[in-house]
């Protein structure tokens, strides 16, 4: 059998998985799209994007099956069981789980996967939607060296892999990363606040800083989003709170004690619990401003 990919179906055509999927089909794959929300494959559709109303039927035929699903629960029920997409999939073909799912969620995606003689890769993504659109995703895959090989191509129209190691590794990446980039908004957004409160423009402050040893790509994009109010979701805080809870609970699985991502994680699961977790993670700094109802003044 040819290793060569020229189909791809991807499941999951969210704020990530729209311009992932049309990365693909403008780079030449023949590309099938399926959503659990019919209608956000309708844009796609229109730029020749093929769409499944049903997620088996979109991998069937294909050489590799893209998952950009919500969450760990919503990738097992959609990939594995008797009805499950990988039950359909062709031996011989590839799954990448690109959603930030769990550990043990994503070696046990590539045990089921591998029993029916089919590759499995757990590969999340960070970036956000603009690297979506701009195909400058760090992609970090957890599987068989070989198959990350295999797939070269296909990563390289979203951005840049790297092999973490074994099945469940890319996972455990991931998390790593949410931990880096929530702790990262907190401080951000303490830092805006502490700025504003002494009479400082948050916005200037911002711009004073870039270029520094504060920089970093969450303090450029997410701080603007901070200064301009605009937390319209590139990621949400449900999503964010979700990958946080998940690497806590990994750690104490390790016996592991993460005192700052605890904080952190109680920090973005309070905003959630305040109706914001639609929002963008940046939104954060909004629940900070609960927290310090005078703006810092003292009493």
């Amino acid at each position: 059998m040819s290793d060569a990919i020229a189909t791809i179906a991807v499941l999951g055509t969210g704020i990530m998985g729209a311009p992932m999927t049309e990365r693909l089909a403008d780079a030449g794959f023949t590309v099938t799209a399926w959503n659990r929300t019919a209608e956000k494959t309708a844009s796609l559709a229109a730029k020749g994007v093929l769409v499944a109303n049903i997620a088996a039927a979109a991998a069937a035929t294909a050489d590799a099956v893209i998952c950009m699903l919500s969450s760990g629960p919503v990738c097992e029920a959609v990939l594995a069981g008797p009805d499950g997409v990988i039950a359909g999939m062709r031996p011989g073909s590839v799954l990448v789980v690109m959603s930030s799912i769990p550990v043990e969620t994503a070696v046990a995606l590539a045990t089921a996967a591998a029993a029916r003689g089919i590759a499995c890769l757990d590969a999340p993504v960070s970036g956000g939607e603009k690297g979506a659109i701009e195909g400058t995703l760090a992609i970090m895959a957890g599987g068989d060296g070989a198959v990350v090989e295999r797939l070269r191509d296909l990563f390289a129209c979203l951005g840049r892999v790297t092999h973490v190691g074994p099945s469940g590794s890319g996972a455990l990446t991931k998390l790593a990363n949410q931990l880096i980039v929530a702790s990262t908004i907190c401080a951000v957004a303490e830092a805006l606040i502490l700025a504003e409160s002494g009479g400082a423009d948050p916005a200037k402050v911002r711009e004073a800083l870039l270029g520094g040893f504060a920089e970093s790509t969450v303090f450029r994009q997410h701080g603007l989003r901070m200064v301009e109010g605009n937390f319209q979701p590139g990621g949400p805080a449900k999503y964010q709170v979700k990958d946080t809870s998940t690497a806590i609970a990994f750690a104490r699985s390790r016996a592991l004690r993460l005192p700052v991502s605890e904080e952190v994680d109680r920090l973005f699961q309070a905003m959630v619990d305040h109706g914001d977790g639609d929002l963008d993670h940046s939104g954060v700094i909004l629940e900070l401003q609960r927290m310090n109802p005078r703006g810092g003044h003292p009493a």
